[in-house]
């Protein structure tokens, strides 16, 4: 591997568009060579060992496994790596506790510059066994976090079966949610989807995330209600911002002012 300039650099990343801006923002920089480009796990390992480039930029999400099944099949071959990746900042704050450096998608200019000269550092400065052991624990360390991740998204969102197909619901785009039968009807962006579950069991799953009871048979998304409406004999109508209009069950009326801040006078 070469430990003087110019350094050779083999971007790894499933989308031209991501690499094509990468190639970009490298020939703004002094003494790089971008030596190669690949798109999968299989292509970016033969290139490594094609090319012997001696910085990996390299996605995390790629297909045929991920930017961590590169590295492992690698092994000592591995070149020092900078990720390119779109974890959340709690999985980041682990990672920079490791040698190996990041960047986020959408990659800023700047901190590019900064890994990459981390990236030199670590080509002329370290051992190959090093770079290697704490390559590896960067690997697991991520992996973990990406497991968390996944999790997280698992629990903000609904997975609902549209025309043939599964599609993701995330949380924040639900409105409200009825009860239906022995299922619930997920109300957003404009289209509705049923849920084989219980508005109790949805009560206890989303309260903490900011959805309200209104209606034995009702839940609602506090960010989502833009107006409450005073009817006849103190009864009360939520306006969504979808336009929808639902009717506050009168058990329900003194907690959801308590929840929205307002008082019984308001």
């Amino acid at each position: 591997m070469i430990a003087h300039l110019p350094l050779t650099i083999l971007i790894v990343d499933d989308e031209q568009i991501a690499r094509r801006r990468l190639i970009r923002l490298l020939r703004t920089m002094n003494d790089m060579i971008v030596v190669g480009e690949a798109g999968d796990v299989d292509s970016a390992v033969a290139a490594v060992e094609a090319l012997r480039p001696d910085i990996l930029l390299l996605d995390v999400q790629i297909p045929g496994g991920d930017g961590f099944t590169v590295i492992e099949r690698l092994g000592r071959e591995s070149p020092p790596v900078v990720f390119v990746t779109a974890f959340d900042h709690h999985a980041l704050r682990a990672f920079e506790m490791e040698a190996v450096d990041y960047v986020t998608k959408p990659v800023d200019p700047e901190r590019l510059a900064t890994a990459i000269h981390r990236a030199r550092t670590a080509v002329i400065g370290q051992g190959r066994d090093e770079q290697l052991a704490e390559l590896l624990t960067t690997v697991e360390t991520l992996r973990r976090s990406l497991r968390q991740s996944q999790d997280q998204i698992h629990a903000q969102s609904f997975w609902v079966k549209s025309r043939g197909a599964h599609q993701r619901i995330g949380i924040e785009s639900i409105d409200y949610i009825q009860a239906e039968r022995d299922y619930v009807r997920l109300f957003a962006g404009g289209q509705s989807h049923l849920v084989s579950d219980t508005i109790s069991a949805m009560q206890a799953r989303l309260a903490p995330m900011g959805f309200l009871r209104i209606h034995r048979s009702t839940l609602v998304r506090r960010e989502a209600v833009v107006q409450m409406l005073q009817g006849r004999y103190g009864t009360l109508t939520l306006r969504l911002s979808d336009g929808a209009e639902l009717r506050v069950g009168r058990t329900y009326v003194d907690g959801l002012r308590a929840a929205l801040g307002l008082s019984n006078a308001s």
